[in-house]
């Protein structure tokens, strides 16, 4: 092993994924630990350390041109030892000059002591945090102000933090393209108009609010933002629990996006008929929408003709979103309202007009066997999944055997479909993957043989 050349060394290491053969062979030789050590560049350590500071101080410097590392701590409880706290951040910004990527995960005794040690990290492109609760924006900005090529920034579960500064900052330096904040509780929707310029070359955006908004969040957030914001490059867009009513909260944003591919709406209140028509308009390269929709909002709070999204919704979607090739549809409660939903005939016209390849509906009562038979008919449906579609029955499953390119069914909690509306399926070799879950009427042994591959749970706890 002494005498193969360096470039075979290298190919051999490269060639070894795993971890635990990589560890393995760096014991061959005194060589190959070099050579490993040297070449390894993404390390994920947490609660197997012991004692956790010296051992974390002897990877750093054996492995000292770390790019990527994950400290997780899932899980953890104190008779697995002590946790690395902010003296582990410092000794991996001393022996680890070429860090790009950080993501801490449950990381209970790292706070902004630890994350100003960051800043001499110069080259860190990426934070993530998951759960590091004594963190607070006096880090976030300390971080920020030493690390000025940061386009990656994740703030999970961070109930300390609130925005300050530091998303001014982020703006100004205008090399953020991800950020996602997750159930921080003192970051608001509208605080994110604080990115400014930022807005311009941001390329994700994933927002979710702790909980689902009451009338008193809509109180607290500001009226209509008078600067123009322009979502230039943004081509994944996902909120959930937010308030987009008119002239709130992030209703800057749906309209603007140019770029944009995909869409998540969950649970969001104010989304209104105009909202989906502006994304029509000028998001024609959207590809992916899935969209949850409340059960209830407050009937005081906006404007009801302006609430309801329409049939005309998804019509004006089928006309200005030619891209669109996957469409998920879903309700907070399948006794959801008929004068708020969609009809069966605008999500019809959606899949003939666009080539919709994955198809998710969720307590979608309008959906009975004649939609089935217009879905099954597209060209382009590949994936269907069904849940809480009461008005689906056997006669509907039919249709699956004269659809030209259906290959995946998933059936759950459908009252209405049996064994013998599987029967058709069974030895046909039309699908290939064939998921039944919480259907009560549909058994084990009556759809053996109905796809290459089955998945089959009969948990019905959902009915009581």
């Amino acid at each position: 092993m002494e005498d193969l050349p360096e470039s075979l060394l290298l190919d051999i290491l490269k060639r070894i994924d795993r971890t635990a053969d990589r560890n393995s062979l760096s014991l061959v030789c005194k060589r190959l630990h070099r050579v490993e050590g040297e070449q390894r560049d993404f390390l994920r350590v947490g609660c197997r350390m012991h004692p956790a500071i010296e051992a974390f101080t002897a990877l750093c410097s054996r492995f000292s041109n770390l790019s990527k590392l994950e400290i997780v701590y899932s899980g953890w409880k104190s008779s697995l030892g002590k946790q690395l706290g902010n003296e582990g951040l410092q000794v991996l910004s001393s022996n680890c000059p070429s860090l790009e990527e950080l993501s801490l995960n449950f990381c209970s005794f790292i706070d902004d002591t630890g994350l100003r040690y960051l800043s001499s990290c110069r080259k860190l492109l990426s934070l993530k945090l998951n759960f590091v609760p004594a963190i607070s924006s006096i880090g976030i900005l300390s971080v920020i102000l030493g690390c000025k090529n940061i386009s990656t920034l994740h703030l999970i579960r961070c109930m300390k933090v609130s925005s300050t500064e530091w998303l001014e900052l982020l703006g100004k330096l205008s090399n953020l393209r991800e950020l996602s904040i997750k159930n921080c509780r003192r970051i608001r929707e509208d605080d994110l108009i604080k990115l400014g310029p930022g807005w311009r070359k941001l390329r994700r955006l994933d927002f979710a609010v702790d909980g689902y908004p009451k009338v008193h969040d809509h109180l607290l957030l500001s009226e209509c933002h008078k600067e123009v914001v322009y979502c230039d490059e943004l081509k994944e867009l996902s909120l959930t629990n937010c308030i987009v009513a008119p002239g709130q909260g992030l209703s800057f944003i749906l309209g603007r996006c140019v770029a944009l591919e995909k869409l998540l709406l969950d649970m969001c209140l104010g989304v209104t008929h105009s909202h989906i028509v502006a994304l029509s308009r000028k998001s024609s390269n959207l590809r992916i929408l899935a969209m949850r929709i409340p059960l209830e909002f407050p009937v005081n709070l906006f404007d009801n003709s302006l609430w309801e999204l329409q049939e005309d919704s998804l019509r004006a979607l089928a006309a200005g979103c030619p891209m669109l090739k996957t469409l998920e549809l879903s309700y907070s409660d399948w006794d959801f309202p008929p004068t708020l939903c969609f009809t069966q005939d605008a999500v019809i016209a959606l899949i003939q007009s666009c080539p919709i390849r994955v198809l998710n509906l969720c307590g979608c009562g309008f959906l009975n066997d004649i939609g089935m038979k217009a879905l099954c008919a597209a060209q382009s449906l590949q994936v269907l999944e069904l849940t809480k579609c009461q008005k689906i029955s056997d006669e509907g499953l039919e249709h699956i055997i004269k659809s030209p390119s259906l290959k995946t069914i998933k059936l759950c909690k459908c009252l209405g479909v049996t064994d013998t509306g599987m029967k058709p399926l069974v030895d046909s070799h039309k699908l290939d993957l064939l998921t039944v879950e919480g259907c009560p009427h549909i058994s084990e042994e009556g759809i053996k043989g109905a796809a290459r591959s089955i998945s089959y749970k009969k948990d019905l706890s959902w009915m009581y």
